[in-house]
């Protein structure tokens, strides 16, 4: 009755177990599967290994192309500003000479002021309106009221400082004066 137990210590060598399988077959079963299962883990992990190298490279390679784009536009657009210093370099030393007259340095500074203006506007730089526009809490920043009849009340009457957005977005609100409804006296 010994020899139909199903306890693998009392099977004894040559006998059978259970569904017929000797022991020494089981253990040499038990060998090949763990052979293959330490193969497969032994390739999974060298799978992670070139994984992981192949992730690393791609965070510096795409942390390098990042910077060269940064540094492609910001050589493109300091490109575009030198020859804006060379003409106020030229009007510094137009002002320096003795026939130089303020009417002269008005129109080179404003030419140079419009030139700047161009490069900032192919940059995508655009100044808000606000002279005249209803007042908008999205672009415009209420530095006051002036009490007026001569424009409509929430109108803006003055510009103290320009506002501006690059494309879509806002870089600086617009500084105004805003029309108030004058105070009806009693």
């Amino acid at each position: 009755m010994s020899n139909e137990s199903n306890d693998p210590a009392t099977v004894q060598p040559g006998e059978t177990q259970g569904a017929g399988v000797s022991q020494e077959a089981l253990t040499a079963a038990q060998y090949m599967d763990l052979q293959a299962r330490a193969a497969q883990a032994t390739e999974h992990y060298e799978r992670l290994l070139r994984v992981t190298a192949d992730f690393e490279n791609f965070k510096k390679r795409a942390a390098r192309e990042r910077d060269d784009a940064r540094r492609n536009a910001t050589e493109a657009v300091l490109g575009r500003f030198i020859p804006v210093l060379d003409n106020f370099d030229m009007a510094l030393a137009a002002a320096g000479q003795a026939n130089a007259t303020v009417e002269a340095l008005k129109v080179g500074v404003g030419m140079i002021q419009g030139q700047l203006k161009s490069v900032f506007g192919d940059a995508g730089l655009e100044e808000i309106p606000a002279l005249g526009q209803p007042f908008d809490p999205s672009l415009h920043e209420a530095v006051s009221q002036l009490e007026t009849s001569d424009a409509p009340e929430g109108q803006v009457v003055q510009v103290l400082r320009k506002g501006y957005r690059l494309r879509e977005r806002l870089l600086r609100p617009a500084s105004v004066v805003v029309a108030k409804a004058p105070a009806s006296r009693s």
